[in-house]
C-alpha cells in the first residue's frame, strides 16, 4: 500500500530528513586520515542521540541478511557499493566513501547518502563521484507530478551512460515513510512512463549508485551485506529523500 502524506507528515518528515542530513555533514566532517569506521559510526550514533532521533538501519535484517545490520550507518569504502559495515579500517589517503543514513524521528523515517574522497581525490574518483551527484539531481528533477518511478529511473541511467559508468542490476530507491522501506520501488534505470504514478504527496527516496568500471554485477561479502563491484573498480552512492509536491520536488533530507 502507497501511503501519500499530507502537510503535517511532510513537515515532520523534513525534522527527520534534517537529522538525516547533519548526521551525515558530522561524518564527512569526520572523516580523516587513520579515522576509522567504527569511529564515524559513532559521530552518527552522536547525532541521532542528541535529536532524539533512533536508527532504522541498526537490528535492520532483511529476508537476504545473514544478520541483523549492528550499525546506524553504512560505510562503503572503495569498491565496496553499498551496505558497507562500519568496522575497525581506518581510512587511507585517496579512499572514496559512501556513507548511508537514517533517522526515525516521531514516528518518520529519512534516508540520505554521500560519497567523498579522503585526503587526495583521485581524478577518476572526482569524476565518479560528480557523474554519480548529477544522476541523483536528475532522479529528482524527474521526480514531478504526471511523471511515473520509470521517468526518474530513465533519467538517472541517461547520466551515467552519458558518463559511461555502470549501474548495479536490481538496486534503486524506494518509498519512504512511517517505515524506511515501502512502496513503490524506484528503479535506477527505467523506462519513461512506465511504473507508478507520481502523485503530490508521494515520498520516494531517490538514490543512484554507480560503478566505475561500467559494469552492473556485482558480488556479496562474507558478511552477507556488503555488495562489491566484481571487476574491482569504485563506486559512489547518493541519495536523498523527496517530496512529490504541486509545485515541484521537496528535498527533505538537506541539513
Amino acid at each position: 500500500m502507497v501511503e501519500l502524506k499530507n502537510d503535517t507528515a511532510l513537515a515532520a518528515m523534513r525534522e527527520a530528513g534534517r537529522v538525516v542530513g547533519e548526521a551525515l555533514a558530522a561524518v564527512e566532517r569526520a572523516a580523516a586520515v587513520g579515522v576509522s569506521l567504527l569511529e564515524l559510526d559513532e559521530v552518527a550514533r552522536g547525532v541521532l542521540s542528541g535529536a532524539g532521533a533512533v536508527s532504522p538501519f541498526l537490528g535492520y535484517r532483511p529476508s537476504f541478511a545473514p544478520v541483523p545490520f549492528p550499525a546506524v550507518i553504512c560505510a562503503s569504502v572503495n569498491d565496496a557499493v553499498v551496505h558497507g559495515i562500519p568496522d575497525g579500517y581506518r581510512l587511507r589517503d585517496g579512499d572514496l566513501v559512501s556513507i548511508d543514513c537514517g533517522a526515525v524521528l516521531d514516528g518518520w523515517a529519512g534516508d540520505a547518502a554521500v560519497s567523498f574522497v579522503v585526503g587526495t581525490p583521485r581524478a577518476e574518483d572526482a569524476a565518479l563521484i560528480d557523474a554519480t551527484r548529477r544522476a541523483l539531481e536528475a532522479g529528482i528533477a524527474a521526480a514531478v507530478v504526471g511523471n511515473r518511478t520509470g521517468d526518474i529511473g530513465h533519467a538517472i541511467a541517461a547520466v551515467a551512460r552519458r558518463a559511461r559508468r555502470g549501474v548495479p542490476e536490481g538496486f534503486g530507491g524506494h518509498g519512504i515513510g512511517r517505515r524506511m522501506h515501502e512502496e513503490p520501488s524506484v528503479p535506477n534505470e527505467g523506462r519513461p512512463g512506465w511504473g507508478y504514478p507520481l502523485k503530490p504527496g508521494l515520498v520516494l527516496a531517490i538514490e543512484p549508485m554507480l560503478t566505475g568500471g561500467g559494469r552492473s554485477d556485482y558480488l556479496t561479502d562474507e558478511d552477507g551485506w556488503t555488495l562489491r563491484t566484481t571487476d574491482g573498480s569504485r563506486a559512489a552512492h547518493f541519495e536523498h529523500t523527496v517530496a512529490i509536491t504541486e509545485e515541484g520536488p521537496r528535498i527533505l533530507t538537506l541539513p
